[in-house]
């Protein structure tokens, strides 16, 4: 599914979550065993397709549309949810749409969802499904219980996965702070991150199926993924070439929604940051500029950093610079500068000191 599609069908998955009124509707029908045929939708090309049934112009409720089900037909709602606009109509899509499915409730909603772009629900009577359309989307609502188990694996997933990268992270620093840096550790962090995208997407599509049930798990998630984009633009500030010359959040999405079987390609994304490969990644050399930890050691408005990054060129220099010379920056003075210097030298201090002591100075690949 493409990011267009699963963001059409986040949009549908809220619109009938737990904890929402049409959804309480549609439980009452399942339970009642009537079935039934939604269109979220009054638009030109709904009323095209549609004939027949009764206007009835009302406010929804859960409680009117369980009623209006006991009729056959479709139940058109507006596109709010918030009026019920007509019952027991008929829809005539046409024909020669394809479909794949054998049911006529299930052939009518397939056909009428492509016709007409709106969201199609379709409820069987026979085996207590919901199915939703919408354009070339078909999605079967699962029970909350099904849902919750699947979305708490994702979450352990998402936790081990942000594990992996926070230890990435950590080896670029100390690769940072020695100077050692490569192509292949920067790569790296974007490949991590790719993966660590994909899984959070999957998480909140869970989290937005559940509704009101998914609140703990939105709240996880959040806690999980704090930050963590600020990163990614920070670190490609860092690093992108002085060729490319696209915004950096810009870049980020673009390398974020890399095609899954092009994860494993260190290539692909060296060429959005402006890297053209020959030879091994672990042998490229770079430099960072030091957006990123600059901003860990100390908080500094956006516009001095970067003039602190304009007029010392990369991480090194700023690293090896004398307490005058960075006064000499506009907007620092020698207060502050100091200040500075002092914090760097902490913040250089332990992470070396916790990269030996806890044993992980077979990291750094010298």
């Amino acid at each position: 599914m493409n990011t267009r599609d699963e963001e059409l069908l986040l949009k549908c998955l809220k619109r009938v979550a737990p904890g929402t009124d049409l959804r309480l509707g549609i439980e009452y029908m399942l339970q009642a065993k009537t079935g039934g045929l939604l269109v979220l939708g009054d638009s030109e090309a709904v009323l095209k397709i549609t004939n027949g049934g009764f206007y009835i112009g009302c406010n929804f409720t859960a409680a009117k549309l369980y009623e209006l089900g006991k009729m056959d037909g479709a139940i058109i709602l507006s596109s709010d949810t918030k009026r019920i606009l007509y019952a027991n109509t008929h829809l005539f899509p046409n024909p020669e749409i394809p479909t794949s499915e054998t049911g006529t409730r299930h052939i009518t909603a397939e056909r009428a969802a492509k016709q007409t772009k709106e969201l199609i629900i379709s409820i069987s009577q026979k085996r207590d499904a919901v199915t939703l359309y919408i354009d070339n989307i078909k999605y079967i609502l699962e029970e909350p219980r099904i849902i919750l188990s699947k979305a708490n694996q994702a979450i352990q997933t998402l936790e081990k996965f942000k594990n992996g990268l926070n230890h990435l992270l950590l080896n670029l620093t100390v690769r940072e702070l020695e100077g050692i840096t490569t192509l292949y550790d920067v790569a790296s962090i974007f490949q991590r991150a790719i993966i660590v995208q994909k899984t959070a997407k999957e998480v909140n599509k869970y989290i937005t199926e559940l509704g009101s049930d998914g609140r703990l798990l939105q709240m996880q998630t959040e806690e999980l993924m704090d930050n963590v984009e600020d990163d990614y633009i920070k670190i490609i500030k860092d690093y992108v070439s002085g060729d490319v010359k696209t915004d950096p959040s810009k870049l980020k999405e673009k390398i974020l929604n890399i095609e899954s079987d092009e994860i494993v390609e260190l290539e692909t994304i060296s060429k959005i940051l402006g890297y053209e490969m020959q030879g091994n990644p672990v042998e490229f050399n770079v430099q960072p500029k030091g957006y990123r930890i600059i901003s860990e050691v100390m908080r500094l408005p956006q516009i001095l950093i970067t003039n602190i990054i304009g007029k010392f060129g990369n991480l090194k220099n700023i690293m090896g610079a004398e307490v005058d010379e960075l006064a000499a920056v506009p907007g620092f003075g020698k207060t502050k500068a100091k200040s500075f210097v002092d914090r760097l030298k902490k913040y250089s201090e332990y992470y070396f000191y916790n990269d030996i002591y806890n044993g992980k100075e077979d990291w750094i690949q010298k």
